[in-house]
């Protein structure tokens, strides 16, 4: 993308969406230009007005962004608007988020933050582009890592044919229910079904993937996408069963199953 296509959207009072790396909530952290390419580095450089999930994230963001590329304004007088807490535990497809648009009204441009990887993809944010179609502000999605897509090519699962179902319950036996339900459907359909779990609760899921699913059917998890220790390991359950390949509770993963 040119500077001058770059500098057009931004007086058109455009909202970025802007990919984060993915290795937030992890000890430790890849470079930054190792994660994202320069013209969007460039590109968040140069935006002063953002809706986040997390201002302090947001902040901590920014400082990588200024470390390779100089900020138009500095972190201190960044506008920051963070998305309502309650859309972050219940979902914001009712949520209107119009109002935190009006200085993309205004003719500024604006960035929308997830605090890892792509905005509105297993993460909040879709309430804002909605809004931005809605009041008739340009939405410019930038290059960047997207964990399920990542995890998905690293799988040897269906590409052709898959779905994001978000979390599975936390409670163990509607846990057991859900997988295998989405394993039936997977087995039915050969549609890959790709969900996260909260980190510390990695090894309690992989555990009751193991106990529920069919010794036939293949588990692919990626671990740490993003980050130079990143694993994928994939393969059916038995093979699973037998490896004893274990999870950490503080990394991020994807987990994705099918036939």
């Amino acid at each position: 993308m040119s500077q001058d296509v770059l500098s057009a959207g931004k007086a058109a009072g455009a909202l970025y969406l802007v990919p984060t790396p993915l290795d937030f909530g992890c000890d430790t952290s890849a470079a930054l230009s190792e994660s994202l390419p320069l013209a969007t580095i460039t590109q968040a450089a140069a935006l002063s007005v953002w809706v986040c999930e997390n201002a302090k994230s947001a902040r901590a963001f920014l400082k990588r962004v200024g470390e390779v590329c100089p900020l138009h304004t500095p972190i201190q007088a960044q506008q920051l608007q963070e998305l309502p807490r309650e859309v972050h535990k219940k979902g914001d497809r009712q949520f209107d988020a119009r109002a935190l648009l009006t200085p993309a009204l205004q003719g500024q441009a604006m960035g929308l933050l997830s605090e890892a990887g792509m905005p509105a993809i297993a993460d909040p944010g879709a309430s804002v582009v909605r809004a931005a179609h809605a009041l008739g502000i340009p939405v410019v999605p930038l290059a960047g890592p997207i964990s399920l897509m990542l995890a998905l090519a690293a799988s040897g699962l269906n590409g052709q044919s898959f779905a994001f179902v978000g979390y599975v319950p936390s409670e163990v036996s509607e846990r057991g229910q859900r997988l295998k339900a989405l394993e039936a459907l997977a087995l039915k359909t050969g549609q890959t079904q790709i969900f996260i779990e909260t980190p510390y609760r990695n090894e309690a899921l992989l555990q009751t993937l193991l106990q529920v699913l069919q010794p036939s059917t293949r588990l692919s998890v990626s671990i740490g996408l993003g980050l130079p220790s990143a694993q994928h390991h994939s393969a059916d359950i038995a093979t699973w069963r037998q490896r004893r390949w274990a999870l950490d509770k503080q990394t991020p993963a994807v987990f994705a199953i099918g036939p």
